[in-house]
């Protein structure tokens, strides 16, 4: 699999794929969306207001015009056909990891996770999945479907079993998706980030991949998002969680999934998501 350049990328993240140490793209997919559709649209969207963010970030002391990052675009994924775009997105998702480069995803719906989650189990089989989010997303089926925006953490655990995932900042979910978590299958913190320091300690000479749900925000600061839940996180709350996740030497792979730029005419949201993927490809590259 090969990757072509791309006219509209991430800021300064123009590296040749060759070059590159973290490979960014997207995931132009909400076929299980349950409610607002719309984050198909997200990485083009975040991409343009880049051209707002500044290369230098003041919390990591870090510079994208230091590193190597490449965007190689949005997947061309085909539309409504979900097993099929999965299987693009776990196959370029594998050369990545082949080549020994990071992969830096962009969603899409939370469903677009598994795959890439899928092809990092299969390179670092005792990786343990950091998740921040305001839904459990552990059903077992939603709506008749085992691959589901509402299926994906279950379907994660599926893969690694008991006490390799870690939930921060749920607020939202069936009761028996809770009771499942607290029987000892994941570790699942309601409504904020208490004891990611800590776990961050424990886990930082372990690989980790880390997945974030930009709903695990209050709708007050991200608005653009297709089930938004009231009583989440500030902005300053998720920055603090990017200063533990400093503390991993082993980070292998992350992603971001759920903005809805059409939902938030203002174009925060927009902002905030392009602030995240700053933040998240320099923790990429710290620890390469």
């Amino acid at each position: 699999m090969s990757f072509n350049k791309v006219d509209l990328s991430f800021q300064s993240c123009k590296a040749e794929y060759k070059d590159a140490d973290v490979v960014i793209f997207s995931c132009p997919m909400d076929s299980t969306t349950s409610f607002r559709p719309g984050t198909r649209f997200a990485g083009n969207a975040i991409r343009v207001d880049s051209i707002g963010v500044e290369w230098y970030s003041p919390y990591r002391n870090m510079n994208l015009r230091n590193f190597q990052t490449t965007d190689i675009g949005d997947l061309d994924l085909p539309i409504g056909a979900i097993e099929e775009a999965l299987e693009v997105i776990y196959d370029t998702t594998k050369t990545i990891l082949k080549d020994d480069k990071k992969p830096m995803m962009v969603g899409g719906e939370h469903l677009v996770t598994l795959p890439v989650f899928q092809a990092v189990v299969e390179k670092y089989p005792d990786v343990h999945l950091i998740h921040l989010d305001a839904h459990t997303d552990l059903r077992e089926e939603f709506f008749g479907r085992k691959l589901s925006h509402a299926t994906v953490i279950k379907r994660c655990f599926d893969l690694v079993g008991p006490g390799r995932i870690n939930s921060f900042g749920i607020r939202s979910g069936d009761q028996h998706e809770f009771e499942w978590a607290a029987a000892g299958n994941i570790n699942l913190r309601k409504f904020d980030f208490e004891g990611l320091d800590e776990l961050c300690n424990t886990l930082k000479d372990k690989p980790v991949y880390i997945t974030i749900d930009l709903d695990v925000l209050d709708p007050g600061v991200f608005p653009g998002t297709g089930t938004p839940e009231p009583g989440g996180m500030q902005y300053k709350d998720l920055l603090k969680a990017f200063d533990s996740f400093e503390k991993l030497n082993n980070l292998v792979g992350a992603d971001f999934v759920e903005l809805n730029p059409y939902l938030d005419p203002s174009g925060a949201s927009n902002a905030v998501a392009a602030k995240t993927l700053r933040e998240m490809v320099l923790l990429l590259h710290r620890n390469k």
